[in-house]
């Protein structure tokens, strides 16, 4: 296995200081090591985290090689050669596990912001102290967006949040961790090849949620009482303004409205399986309330925003891989982590094979059926790869 940095080294070096997982702990174990601790219904630190898998490489002795950063994947005739800051390597098979979320997006025109306004992305972002004093206009309103939003207000700062496409979800629902129900009702494992709309599906942005000692929800209407000023999707620079784009009442009205199909087939799940009577009563949750009139445009010459934070979303960083897999929008080509390309394989995407693909606890059903795919390929072999079986060469290559 080869590992750019040190074990871990996302969510030791990439991670902001108060972040914690959207899942509880008792979700955040892995095979041959649940979670053991005092707090099942807590969620961990980044640096928890960080732990757990460095006691999990440990337990089973993974063979991990660390600083190795790789930087050329090449098909050669009896499978892979990789170039790597440590060497090269072959494998007749490499299993892709560098995961979605290596960069961040942030759309182009964001060099037109005036270069007095600082802008910051999740990766460089650690804690409120680190900006300059005033305003700060918080871009993406996902469980980045919203949580950062939270932390900056709670700092004392002003804060403005543009709203585009998100998912809304409470933080509970009838006494249980609203995750509890998407695990127990088998949302999460519907199959990739279940799903109506997959290309959507995979890009859907993550539910408004944080982690916190009190369960508690952060959601939009939080956010406004706290007083975070809400405007629509950032759309353009103009002339040193930020503009807007209208129709923030619908994308509420959406949000909301899907929020309510979900919890509506939780209620029904409850009924079919008898548990109505072991739940608090099924209950809806108030409407997003939309500002009466949203800014359209806003200076930011003027000071009143000193700092931008783009919280966009992320996406994968193939650059390194020198295989034609690449799709258009930057995606690997693949069906269910078998890669176009004979011997590549991936783990770890969204909705790879089902919907809890990229849940620390749901990567163990996905990452069994693509090891057996990838076993598979290596005990059919090919003529080709006697030659590098012979020399001793071959080998199965994890890039994590």
């Amino acid at each position: 296995m080869l590992e750019r940095g040190e074990l871990a080294n996302s969510w030791r070096r990439e991670r902001w200081d108060s972040l914690r997982l959207l899942t509880p702990n008792w979700q955040s174990g892995l095979p041959g090591l649940p979670y053991e601790g005092d707090d099942s219904d807590g969620y961990m630190t980044a640096a928890e985290v960080a732990e757990l898998i460095g006691r999990f490489a440990a337990s089973v002795r993974a063979p991990v090689r660390t600083a190795t950063n790789v930087t050329s994947v090449r098909r050669v005739d009896d499978g892979y050669r990789l170039t790597t800051s440590e060497g090269e390597f072959r494998g007749r098979a490499v299993l892709i596990a560098s995961g979605a979320c290596n960069l961040p997006t942030v759309p182009a025109f964001a060099a037109a912001v005036p270069a007095e306004v600082e802008q910051l992305t999740p990766f460089d972002y650690r804690n409120p102290d680190q900006l300059p004093d005033g305003g700060v206009l918080v871009v993406g309103a996902s469980a980045t967006g919203v949580q950062l939003a939270a932390e900056l207000r709670q700092s004392g700062r002003p804060v403005t949040m543009s709203v585009g496409e998100h998912v809304r979800l409470p933080r509970t629902y009838r006494g249980r961790d609203v995750l509890w129900w998407m695990d127990a009702s088998g949302v999460w494992d519907q199959r990739y090849d279940e799903v109506e709309d997959l290309t959507r599906a995979r890009r859907l942005p993550s539910p408004q949620l944080v982690g916190t000692a009190k369960r508690k929800t952060l959601d939009l209407n939080v956010l406004t009482a706290m007083g975070v000023e809400l405007v629509g999707r950032w759309a353009s620079v103009r002339d040193g303004r930020a503009l807007f784009s209208g129709g923030l009442r619908n994308v509420f009205s959406l949000a909301d409205l899907k929020m309510d199909r979900l919890l509506s087939g939780f209620d029904e799940w409850a009924r079919t399986n008898g548990l109505d009577a072991e739940l608090d009563r099924p209950a809806r949750f108030a409407p997003t309330v939309a500002p009466r009139s949203p800014r359209w445009q806003l200076d930011l010459r003027g000071g009143e925003i000193r700092t931008i934070v783009w919280a966009t979303g992320f996406r994968p960083d193939y650059r390194w891989l020198d295989v034609p897999v690449i799709d258009a929008r930057g995606q690997l080509r693949h069906d269910g982590g078998t890669v176009d390309s004979p011997g590549l394989y991936a783990l770890g995407l969204p909705v790879l094979r089902r919907r809890k693909s990229t849940f620390i606890h749901g990567i163990e059903d996905d990452a069994r059926d693509v090891v057996d795919q990838l076993n598979s390929y290596l005990a059919g072999g090919s003529r080709s790869s006697a030659r590098a079986n012979a020399r001793g060469r071959s080998r199965s290559l994890a890039r994590g």
